[in-house]
């Protein structure tokens, strides 16, 4: 059985790739301690949409002290009571309990962050990486966690041609090591990625969430027929899913505030306001839980890739129409 992780936790930034990789890998280390790993049960709440009670209920330790995850997301939000629901519990959280605590460092809830951290939190750095060199070096680790190395020529063609979405430069890297075999360089970057991979795969997104279905499918089989990456595809159609749930969520504010709150540029919060108008909470929520399985499809989980696609933006498109 492996070392249980630290019982707090403190996820600091809104870059969504990263936060999920901290998430995961805290579960994982929970699970791999557990003696019950299977059924470890593991909570999500958005702490700036709970009450207090709610959190308190969630929150308060269990009869059987029975080993959990617990993650609280959107704590920048959270309003003042809840704020200090959560910061009794980081002070002792429950025995068995991992508190996980999602912050992006800004937000009415702002003093939130130091206050973990002064108690003691295992700080997950997941900020946006806004300067070429971090995107440089996020690629290198890339490669260097699939014991590939390249030259840093490799690097920057992959970024000129991806573009600085960390999915697309994460889905790209493991791409070419699978295709490859982990003989990379600059020609294998431009046999793979012409520089019309990012646009077409939003391009499939953008129709989807938007309900084209003759383009939408027009524009995927023609990605597929030219080998655009079934992960990126994928990635694009989950980053437009999500963008929508977010932006839905926040309300009909304006772009440029929204934009700050949500750590988007207010160009895609503003397109995300128009085509969130098509869908409601019910049907976002259902495209969310597609996209996470044809996350899981692409990446090895169907026999069929090109259908797993098609059956997705299928299923995208139909709960479009439905809204």
């Amino acid at each position: 059985m492996s070392q249980r992780p630290a019982p707090l936790h403190l996820v600091l930034g809104d870059e969504e790739l990263l936060i999920e990789r901290a998430v995961s890998a805290i579960t994982a280390q929970a699970r791999a301690a557990s003696s019950e790993p299977d059924s470890m049960p593991v909570d999500r709440l958005r702490a700036g949409d709970a009450s207090a009670p709610e959190l308190a209920e969630l929150l308060s330790p269990s009869l059987f002290a029975e080993d959990r995850v617990i993650v609280l997301e959107a704590a920048a939000e959270a309003g003042k009571d809840a704020v200090a629901v959560v910061t009794d519990a980081a002070s002792s959280p429950p025995e068995g309990v991992v508190l996980v605590v999602l912050h992006s460092g800004g937000g009415r809830a702002k003093a939130l962050a130091p206050a973990l951290q002064k108690m003691g939190a295992v700080v997950h750095q997941a900020a946006k990486l806004t300067k070429a060199g971090e995107r440089i070096e996020f690629v290198r680790n890339e490669f260097r966690a699939a014991n590939v190395r390249v030259s840093p020529d490799v690097v920057q063609a992959l970024i000129e041609a991806i573009g600085s979405d960390l999915r697309e430069l994460a889905a790209a890297s493991s791409q070419l090591v699978a295709d490859t075999g982990g003989k990379i360089d600059i020609a294998a970057v431009h046999r793979y990625y012409s520089g019309k991979a990012e646009v077409t795969g939003f391009d499939v997104a953008d129709l989807a969430v938007s309900g084209d279905r003759p383009a939408a499918m027009e524009a995927l089989r023609w990605a597929t027929d030219r080998g655009v990456p079934a992960v990126l595809l994928a990635d694009a159609l989950a980053d437009s899913v999500h963008t929508i749930a977010r932006v839905g969520s926040a309300g009909r504010g304006d772009p440029f505030k929204l934009a700050g709150d949500l750590g988007m540029p207010p160009w895609k919060v503003k397109k995300a306001q128009a085509q969130a108008r098509g869908w409601t909470g019910a049907t976002i929520g259902a495209a969310l839980k597609v996209v996470a399985g044809l996350n899981a499809d692409v990446k090895g989980g169907a026999a069929d890739t090109n259908y797993a696609l098609e059956h997705a933006l299928a299923r995208i498109l139909d709960l479009r129409e439905s809204a």
